[in-house]
């Protein structure tokens, strides 16, 4: 199991800077976002992500296993606690006025 990051850069997030980078490949159970641009999720048989608001403010998440997202504040489009996304679904998530949305979504794809 391992987490691979693209080389470390600064963002300014919510007024903080976060020191971040711009994309994770995560091979773990558990894992909170940190300002990633995308995270590719994979390797494990199913993994539950936090995205952290205080970090992250918007981020695409590509799941190649079961990922359960998790808000760290509020709900999900004002309607879910959490989310359970399948095997080669694609969500991007943006953290706006105290709530996360889904802006996109590809959905599972059958082939």
């Amino acid at each position: 199991m391992s987490i691979i990051k693209s080389i470390p850069s600064e963002k300014i997030i919510n007024g903080f800077r976060v020191r971040t980078s711009e994309y994770a490949v995560v091979s773990e159970p558990e894992y909170k976002t940190n300002g990633e641009y995308a995270i590719v999720v994979t390797g494990v048989e199913t993994c539950k992500l936090k995205l952290d608001s205080l970090s992250t403010d918007r981020t695409k998440i590509k799941a190649m296993t079961k990922v359960l997202i998790i808000p760290d504040f509020g709900s999900i489009d004002d309607a879910w606690d959490e989310i359970l996304m399948d095997k080669g679904s694609c969500v991007e998530f943006v953290f706006i006025n105290k709530a996360w949305y889904i802006l996109s979504s590809d959905g599972l794809k059958i082939g």
